[in-house]
Parts: C-alpha cells; sequence; structure tokens
C-alpha cells in the first residue's frame, strides 16, 4: 500500500509541476507583452531589446513541458483525465510560446519606430487593444490555473470584442495614411503591432478552448465568434478603385 501511495503522490507531483511551468510561462508571456507595449509608447529601444531577449525563457520552458509531458504519456500510460491534464498542458504551452513570439514582434516594430514622433492620438487605439489582450490572457491563465470552464469561456466569446477593436484600428490607420503620406511608415509598423494583438486574443482563445475540453471531456462544437474585417475592407478598397 505505501508502495502504491508513493507512486501516486509521485505521480501527482509530476501533473502539478506541468501546471506550475505552465503558470511561469504565463507569467513571462504576460511580462513581455506588457514591456513589449511599454517600449513602443516610450519609444525605448533599451526597453525593446530587454523584452526581445525575454523569449528565451518561454521557449525553454515550452520544450520542458513537451519533454516532461511525452515523458509522462510514455512511463505512466495515464487515461481519461490525467491524459487530458496533459495533452492540454502541451497545447497551453504551445499557445504560450506563440503569444510569446507575437509579443516579441511587437517589441522589434517599436526598435523602427523608436526615433519617429508620432501623434499622441495614434497610439492611444493601440494601448486600448493591448489592454485588452492582456485582460484576455490574464482571464484564460487564471481559469486553466483554476479548471474554471465559465470564466474560459468568457474569455471565448470576448474575442470577437478584440477583433471589434483591431477593426477599428484598421480603419484608423489607413485614415492617418492617406491624409499625410508622411504617416505611412509608422502606421505600417502599428498595423503589425495591432496585428499582432489579435492573434495574440486568437492564442488566448484557443487556450479557452482547451480549458473546456479539459473541464468537460469534449471539445467545444460551436463555431468561434470571429469579427476581423479587414480583408473584407480591402476588397471594398479595390473595388471602389
Amino acid at each position: 500500500m505505501a508502495e502504491h501511495e508513493h507512486i501516486v503522490t509521485s505521480y501527482e507531483e509530476e501533473l502539478a509541476e506541468l501546471d506550475s511551468k505552465i503558470a511561469k510561462m504565463g507569467g513571462l508571456a504576460e511580462d513581455l507583452l506588457g514591456h513589449s507595449m511599454e517600449s513602443v509608447e516610450r519609444r525605448d529601444p533599451r526597453l525593446a531589446e530587454t523584452t526581445i531577449r525575454e523569449d528565451e525563457t518561454i521557449d525553454r520552458l515550452e520544450r520542458e513541458v513537451e519533454e516532461q509531458a511525452i515523458n509522462m504519456i510514455a512511463r505512466r500510460q495515464p487515461m481519461a483525465l490525467d491524459l487530458r491534464q496533459i495533452m492540454t498542458a502541451i497545447r497551453v504551452s504551445s499557445d504560450l510560446e506563440r503569444i510569446g513570439d507575437l509579443a516579441k514582434n511587437i517589441a522589434k516594430r517599436s526598435l523602427a519606430v523608436s526615433g519617429e514622433k508620432h501623434p499622441k492620438g495614434l497610439i492611444l487605439g493601440l494601448t486600448h487593444t493591448a489592454e485588452l489582450a492582456m485582460v484576455q490572457l490574464k482571464d484564460v491563465l487564471d481559469a486553466y490555473i483554476e479548471r474554471d470552464a465559465d470564466k474560459a469561456m468568457k474569455v471565448w466569446y470576448r474575442d470577437e470584442e478584440l477583433d471589434a477593436m483591431y477593426n477599428s484600428l484598421f480603419r484608423e490607420f489607413l485614415t492617418y495614411m492617406m491624409e499625410d503620406p508622411r504617416n505611412i511608415g509608422m502606421c505600417t509598423h502599428f498595423l503589425f503591432c495591432a496585428k499582432n494583438l489579435e492573434r495574440i486574443g486568437d492564442h488566448a482563445t484557443n487556450i479557452a478552448e482547451m480549458v473546456h475540453y479539459l473541464v468537460h471531456g469534449e471539445p467545444l462544437v460551436d463555431e468561434r465568434p470571429k469579427g476581423d474585417e479587414t480583408s473584407m475592407s480591402k476588397i471594398k478598397l479595390k473595388k471602389k478603385a
């Protein structure tokens, strides 16, 4: 009996270690996103360069999660909830690694515009979009740690709001570019930043779906709410031309 209890305890510790690594990755991804946007707002190349290097830790943790998960599957041959927990950890770590990459890309855009001045109003919409993306990320990470499918679903439904903000920014930046050609370079970089934020929202939505699967044992069958209309905007502009 003692040996069986030891095995069970050891297994639970390994599962808890997976969660701990996911939580650490999530915290780093939140910091990375916050620092990348701060570097854009302050036009701070030093902060941008530091932020870019921070992504290496997230990449390393993703490899550790994947290696540990594969090792546990091979040794433990888990079933049902335990298997879902391990598979979810792999998927969530992959999404967090991509979020880190997207945040790093924003920091790289910051380097490109660090020497340029921009109207204060130009950055406000981007800042608000980043704030919503950070709330989405924090809430879905809390949902994962707490195994709260309802909280995860709230993140899932709010992704449409982030898409709407991106659509608004897309039109706003196009307007700035049409009004003054000198804004084209700056607005192009900001458009890429906005798209990265929208994609971060998509990855938060992926994690929300995995939390639902983890808790309920079945995938979501509802169509994901999406509101990105920028491709349609491009089509309309071509038709007018």
